[in-house]
């Protein structure tokens, strides 16, 4: 018996086959075998050069940062600790993280390399 993969969606292990598509029946969620490789790298966020990155993962600045509403910056070279992505972002920014001197702020990760 085949095994067919989890719900990409909700992570459901429910999932069956209809066609040529899979469907979720908790989520109602439907696509094919070969877009769920796409959604999955899709889902992935990486780094300046292209790392996967993960929660809790500590990353560097590549560049100063000018804080929006303050006359600071974060230089390049700042270290960031436990960081925590954020896959639905809407404006880009899609890693939360506390940085030490600052306070809670989001970054892009197109700013930030893995340490």
């Amino acid at each position: 018996m085949s095994t067919l993969p989890n719900c990409p969606k909700c992570n459901s292990e429910y999932t069956y086959e209809d066609g040529s598509l899979l469907i979720c029946p908790e989520c109602a969620h439907e696509w094919t075998a070969a877009g769920a490789a796409a959604e999955a790298e899709a889902l992935l966020i990486k780094d300046a050069n292209g790392n996967v990155l993960n929660d809790g993962d500590t990353v560097t600045v590549i560049r100063d940062l000018k804080v929006k509403g303050s006359s600071s910056v974060i230089k390049i070279g700042t270290k960031v600790k436990g960081i925590r992505l954020i896959h639905e972002a809407t404006d880009g920014h899609d890693i939360d993280c506390k940085i030490d001197g600052f306070g809670a702020m989001k970054l892009k990760s197109e700013v930030v390399k893995k340490i």
